[in-house]
């Protein structure tokens, strides 16, 4: 037993308490209104939502995923006591915070970069956008067919039905507790096993689509919205496709998004839109590898940005034999072959090539965008894709994104928006110095002021 004084541990520019001041700025308002007494008794006092984000944030930019890791530090480390400010807190507490806020996040980064983009660090100019597989919370043996997720089904609602009869015909018990927790998890398992057949249609669909057997499909009894991709060491495992759209200027993330598909061939409209959303306008450039620019995806957001993404080389008999990088993933997409494609970008004579000739079935984007990749301009703008947009998802990495600690969509999209949180909040600080130059009620915006 110590008396510290936690006050004086921590030096003036520690970053715990760079977290806290941009934490304290932002509106509170909607999650204190959840955990507001109503009525004339009051309730359990409730973790304050400020400590629980700064924990979150604080956790996150030193790549602690856990709960329960947050927890013990929260009891042990100078920096995680002195947000907790004497407040005790569990594992629990922290789960359901990061669990149930993923709509609370997403509009705290689009204040975020909107307050960015209106004191200029954000310019839009140019966007990179590209995609991150995060290994999903599930194992590869949890896969299977369609006939025996009905068989496990079955067998699930059987004993449910039997803990069920069994609380009935002895309520008194002793054990009620422990036979309530096993009736919980017996429901729980069921509600998993008709999850994942409630999304083998869409995974048959995939698979019939990719020229394999309908009747091959399989879905995961602990995460059912997990699908299998190819993983970037050519191995494939249960995992989620994450997309980070980011400035190219300031490195600072504009888009999340999460999705099911192992490929990025349908992921560009819907970032160039929820960037549109964010910002109230589109970026001049959009930079993205070979597996984005499907000719709809193209055609979709040719009057928002101008495209720049290689444009693949005539397929030659040789090439027909020569599978590469461009294999097709379980979860029902073609590979993106970016390094071919790029590599064919970089070498590639100005006007040569008749990869750069209009086809007769393209359209007028599709035809703008062979025209435009065709010049050595276009080469040199296309250095900032992997300038940008690798540098941000080996941050993301090196920071703890390398597999998702809650199962399902929503809560994975939730984990990669307090990634993108945490990271454009990296950055903030990194350009301190250029911030320092705007006028204070700006930096007041974004929480940077001191």
């Amino acid at each position: 037993m110590l008396a510290v004084d936690l006050d004086s541990v921590l030096p003036p520019d520690h970053q715990a308490r760079l977290v806290w001041g941009y934490v304290e700025r932002q509106d509170w308002s909607e999650l204190e209104a959840r955990i507001k007494a109503r009525g004339s008794v009051p309730g359990r006092r409730a973790i304050d939502p400020r400590i629980l984000f700064a924990l979150w944030l604080y956790a996150t930019l030193q790549g602690v995923g856990s709960g329960r890791e947050v927890a013990r530090l929260s009891r042990t480390h100078d920096a995680y006591r002195w947000i907790c400010g004497g407040v005790g807190v569990n594992y629990h507490a922290l789960n359901d915070f990061r669990a149930d806020n993923e709509r609370w996040f997403d509009e705290l980064l689009s204040d975020n970069v909107a307050a960015l983009a209106a004191i200029g660090v954000i310019t839009l100019k140019r966007v990179a956008h590209d995609g991150v597989r995060v290994r999903a919370n599930a194992g590869a043996a949890s896969f299977r067919r369609r006939e025996r997720l009905n068989k496990q089904l079955g067998l699930a609602r059987e004993l449910v039905r039997t803990l069920k009869e069994q609380v009935q015909a002895d309520p008194g018990a002793a054990g009620r507790r422990a036979q309530a927790a096993r009736e919980h998890a017996a429901v729980q398992r069921e509600q998993r096993i008709a999850a994942a057949l409630a999304r083998l249609p869409e995974l048959e669909e995939a698979k019939r689509r990719n020229g394999g057997k309908r009747e091959d499909a399989r879905a995961s009894t602990t995460d059912a919205q997990a699908s299998v991709m190819k993983m970037a060491d050519g191995g494939y495992r249960p995992a989620y496709n994450v997309q980070y759209a980011s400035d190219c200027a300031s490195q600072m993330v504009v888009g999340v998004e999460v999705s099911t598909a192992g490929s990025d061939m349908a992921q560009l409209a819907p970032m160039v839109q929820q960037v549109q959303q964010r910002l109230g306008r589109t970026p001049e450039q959009w930079l993205v590898d070979g597996g984005f620019p499907a000719h709809e995806q193209l055609d979709a957001v040719a009057d928002k940005t101008e495209v720049y993404a290689p444009v693949p080389k005539p397929r030659t008999p040789r090439d027909k034999h020569d599978k590469g990088d461009g294999g097709s993933s379980a979860a029902g997409g073609p590979g993106t072959g970016e390094s071919d494609t790029e590599a064919a970008l970089e070498s590639a004579e100005p006007a040569a090539g008749r990869e750069f000739e209009p086809k007769p079935d393209d359209s007028p984007a599709v035809v703008q965008w062979r025209q435009r990749m065709a010049g050595a301009e276009a080469r040199e703008i296309y250095k900032d894709r992997a300038a940008t947009a690798e540098c941000v998802n080996a941050q993301m990495r090196n920071h703890g994104l390398q597999r998702m600690p809650m199962r399902g969509l929503l809560k994975a999209r939730g984990t990669a928006l307090l990634h993108a949180l945490a990271h454009n909040l990296r950055r903030m600080f990194a350009l301190a110095a250029q911030m320092l130059r705007t006028p204070p009620e700006a930096l007041r915006r974004i929480g940077c002021a001191t």
